[in-house]
């Protein structure tokens, strides 16, 4: 019976989940014995029948869930039964050479890489579709003016796509950490008992490097028992961070769809419910699961650094708690993405808001740039700002038009004409560089997917 709703199917694609189930990995870890056996025979290291009856065995799926967890009932080790599991099922000259000069955590540790390699494979082109969801839209709203925000208040004036396009480069660097990450943390290990490759000699490097291409991984430098737990904690971190970036647009995005700012709305089908009590509420849910997800994945990483300490060349106190974080980490990562995908895909922009929300304050946002146009006029900037800042508390006090009250005023009039005030007044002239930063972000994205497609 499901008890983590991960377990019955409420978050993450079925072809993520699907690479941590047990019956998945188990098949991971029997591919990495039959792989270890068919290089050392390679290498002369045991005999080559043997390692082909190892590899027939392993990779005939007459070992399952079932054989393991019976085996393990009694011995209380996984990988112990594994191997047993093998052997039962090998001629006695093979027996030998079964998972010879390996302990248990070169099949663990190797085929968390396996998993994390496929994890990747999925996730990575996700990111890239989310990419190209928000490039569509930086450059759709790339010259409509909105405000811009700071400690929640309107600062100044921004481009709306702008907002996207922030996001972009982002999600970009991500994608860059990912593929520059990868030979850190897909790490195949196969040196045996305390890290020094004992029984295979000075062949166990040799044997850990053809065994690493053949999956698809990377040769572990130096190692004890287990693979250092920096390169888990990195992994851990780079998932986090993505999960926070999707937190920081989904955040973004609820605060935007808030009644009296109305910008933005999540998508709403066709029978969907906002809330049980109140008919007319459209509510940010998805963003909202974004951000709950978020909090998760932070304390993963969290969890991660804390097991880089270990006693000595291993103890198993980081071992329980990675058979939780790593597949849920991944897996939430996964729903984080395909719910910020499907909010992206069909986000409403409420264009004629967005526009009415620059008057909301009757002017008083443009005050950054009458400062500066009396400052090239020769007036002392603390003098221009203190004038400034007087007609703006004063019309906030009163409730009057910032606007008018500044083309009124005698001591900004006779430095600047009507024109110039009209010209300051008008939004569209303070989108600056918005159009070059816009565009310049999209080419590096555009680097980025070719980057990886050419991997």
């Amino acid at each position: 019976m499901p008890i983590l709703p991960i377990d019955s199917g409420r978050y993450g694609s079925n072809e993520i989940r699907r690479i941590f189930e047990e019956e998945k990995r188990l098949r991971y870890q029997l591919d990495f014995e039959a792989q270890v056996a068919l290089s050392q025979s390679k290498l002369n290291l045991i005999p080559l029948n043997a390692s082909r009856e190892i590899a027939r065995i392993a990779r005939s799926n007459k070992i399952t869930i079932k054989k393991i967890k019976d085996l393990e009932s009694l011995s209380e080790h996984d990988t112990a039964s594994l191997v047993q599991a093998i052997s039962e099922y090998c001629s006695p000259s093979t027996k030998p050479w079964i998972h010879y000069g390996l302990t248990s955590n070169d099949v663990v540790d190797t085929s968390t890489s396996m998993q994390l390699k496929e994890a990747f494979e999925i996730i990575e082109p996700k990111i890239l579709k989310l990419i190209s969801l928000l490039i569509s839209k930086a450059r759709r709203y790339n010259s409509l003016p909105s405000v811009g925000r700071t400690h929640g208040q309107h600062a100044s004036i921004i481009s709306f796509g702008l907002k996207f396009a922030v996001w972009v480069n982002e999600l970009s660097y991500h994608v860059e950490r990912i593929e520059e990450g990868k030979k850190r943390f897909l790490l195949c290990k196969t040196l045996g008992v305390v890290g020094t490759g004992s029984l295979m000699g000075s062949k166990a490097l040799d044997v850990q490097k053809s065994v690493a291409k053949s999956l698809g991984l990377y040769s572990i430098e130096a190692a004890t028992q287990v693979i250092p737990r920096e390169r888990l904690a990195e992994v851990q971190f780079v998932i986090s961070l993505i999960g926070s970036t999707l937190d920081k647009i989904a955040t973004e995005i609820r605060n935007l769809q808030r009644t009296e700012i109305g910008e933005v709305e999540e998508p709403f089908k066709k029978g969907q419910l906002g809330s049980s009590a109140v008919p007319v509420k459209r509510n940010p849910i998805k963003s909202e699961r974004i951000s709950s997800l978020a909090r998760i994945l932070r304390s993963f990483s969290n969890i991660a650094q804390e097991n880089i300490p270990v006693w000595h060349e291993r103890d198993l106190s980081n071992s329980a708690n990675e058979r939780f974080t790593i597949p849920m980490g991944v897996i939430l990562l996964d729903e984080m993405i395909n719910s910020m995908i499907k909010v992206i895909e069909g986000l409403s922009v409420n264009r004629q808001k967005i526009l009415d929300n620059i008057n909301e304050t009757k002017g008083r946002i443009f005050a950054e740039f009458i400062l500066e146009a009396l400052v090239k006029k020769g007036i002392p900037r603390m003098k221009a700002y203190d004038n400034i800042q007087h007609v703006a508390f004063v019309t906030l006090l009163d409730d009057k038009d910032f606007k008018e009250a500044i083309m009124q005023d005698p001591s900004i009039g006779a430095h600047l004409s009507k024109n110039e005030l009209r010209t300051i007044f008008d939004p569209n002239t303070h989108l600056a560089a918005s159009t070059r930063i816009i565009e310049d972000v999209i080419r590096k994205a555009g680097q980025v997917r070719k980057n990886y497609k050419g991997r």
